[in-house]
């Protein structure tokens, strides 16, 4: 008897990991290589207790409840209660470039790396420098304006 919940429980520790990668942290496969390890590890003691003919069966109930399983939940749209149903749409910078011209001085309002944001004319934009690394409150000017990307460099 305890051979058999051994099977069971590892079997459906297997398969209880392999839907909880797929579903709540997938891309991270340790997870699913544990429950894919676990699943393997139940077949293969099922095998070893009861016999090839019993160890089959158990493969073959095994693969049937994964495949049914899955074919179940991209069926019913299980799936669509996990997944981003909006899209942003808005950018940073659009349509607030017109207001700035080239040579106008701001102060960084966040570290550049070399993107951050800086103030001009008392309205926050996303800006970049040429690659330098600058502090917030540094005094900036833009030195190129393009496709809502400002470029500035820092001055005294």
């Amino acid at each position: 008897m305890l051979d058999w919940i051994t099977v069971i429980a590892l079997i459906l520790m297997g398969l209880v990991l392999i839907t909880v990668e797929l579903i709540f942290i997938p891309g991270t496969t340790v997870v699913g290589i544990l429950g894919l390890v676990l699943t393997v590890a139940g077949i293969y003691l099922s095998f070893e207790y009861f016999g090839n003919s019993v160890g089959w069966a158990v493969l073959l109930g095994a693969s049937t409840v994964s495949l049914v399983t899955l074919f179940y939940s991209l069926r019913s749209g299980v799936w669509k209660k996990f997944s981003l149903k909006t899209k942003s749409k808005g950018k940073f910078n659009e349509n607030l470039v017109n207001d700035l011209q080239v040579g106008e001085e701001g102060l960084t309002t966040s570290t550049l790396r070399p993107i951050g944001k800086a103030e001009f004319n008392n309205r926050q934009y996303e800006v970049k420098t040429i690659g330098n690394y600058l502090k917030t409150g540094t005094k900036v000017r833009i030195v190129k304006i393009s496709a809502n990307k400002i470029i500035v460099e820092p001055f005294n």
